[in-house]
């Protein structure tokens, strides 16, 4: 029997055109679900091997639910990203004018991305969220709605026509999934990494966060994302969720998290994994690809090492 791939959906859903775009689901089963939450949860009860998710979009940030889901609860994984492009279709039921739309609905991170097209298109029409940009194509054919912000591959899923397509108010518009799994050891590195942790102060005083983030700077590792999300524990009770060039198996990046677990209350590693955004790691011009400052390889760390220890035995190197 083939191992299970939760996703959000139901089918039609951008997440599964991304996960589709994964080598391995030609030997998986994809199972959606109508949550994120129930997508991780398939894994955490071992009803999936992994789920896939989005976490991110280049227009609105961070999928709050996701992150949370990550926070709290039985910890899990990351192992994969994938980057997609989103452009939006509107999608109605045969028939349907424009002029006839006085509903909409989708995913509420869709919301941001197509905001300014309603505001020209649709400026009277009423939003409501759906769980997802799928989910919100099925109301729109049981009737529920007059039209939905979805991709254009939806429409035949659902028995719609695009109305309008390439919708975007933000050119170069993507979305970040991830496949998350139960905790196991990272993959080896590739040398275009990322690795992603969530960090609980231990306290709250003045400079706290600067403190977190120089656990990174003094050893030259550049963040990606820094996101703080409630604790659930009181009005100004924060973690901060990161993301960090680099692989936990480097000197730089494993000390910087031995600095984080020494001062912080709580640190949830969430994964080291291969970054979606370089596709060639010996292409030393790629934008994306950030080298180590000097003094932040792997050897230089072993050769300080070194000259500690030669010091403590009495050597005095210069």
């Amino acid at each position: 029997m083939p191992a299970t791939y939760a996703y959000l959906g139901p089918e039609g859903t951008f997440t599964e055109v991304a996960l589709r775009t994964l080598p391995e689901t030609a030997t998986r089963e994809l199972l959606p679900m109508l949550s994120v939450p129930a997508a991780l949860d398939a894994v955490r009860a071992g009803e999936a091997e992994a789920a896939f998710v989005p976490i991110e979009n280049s227009v609105e940030g961070g999928i709050t639910t996701t992150l949370d889901e990550l926070v709290s609860g039985e910890p899990l994984m990351i192992y994969r990203e994938v980057l997609l492009s989103i452009t939006f279709a509107l999608l109605v039921r045969p028939g349907t004018r424009l002029e006839d739309v006085k509903t909409v609905t989708a995913h509420p991170a869709a919301q941001a991305q197509v905001r300014n097209w309603m505001k020209a298109h649709l400026p009277d029409a009423l939003w409501e969220s759906a769980a997802s940009n799928a989910d919100g194509a099925r109301l729109v054919q049981e009737g529920r709605y007059d039209a939905a912000f979805a991709g254009e591959f939806a429409a035949a899923r659902y028995g719609l026509v695009p109305l309008e397509t390439n919708i975007h108010d933000a050119d170069n518009a993507q979305t970040r999934f991830i496949l998350v799994g139960r905790p196991a050891r990272p993959a080896a590195p590739t040398g275009a990494d990322k690795t992603s942790v969530v960090i609980w102060q231990r306290d709250d005083h003045p400079g706290g966060l600067r403190d977190l983030l120089g656990e990174f700077a003094v050893r030259g590792v550049n963040l990606m994302l820094l996101q703080s999300r409630p604790t659930g524990e009181g009005i100004g009770n924060y973690c901060f969720a990161v993301d960090a060039e680099g692989h936990i198996s480097e000197r730089r990046v494993a000390e910087s998290l031995m600095g984080l677990k020494r001062s912080c209350l709580k640190v949830r590693y969430l994964g080291s994994y291969p970054r979606a955004d370089v596709t060639d790691v010996t292409d030393v011009t790629a934008d994306a690809l950030r080298r180590p400052l000097s003094g932040t390889t792997d050897a230089e760390f072993v050769a300080a090492a070194e000259w500690v220890a030669r010091c403590q035995d009495g050597r005095f190197p210069d």
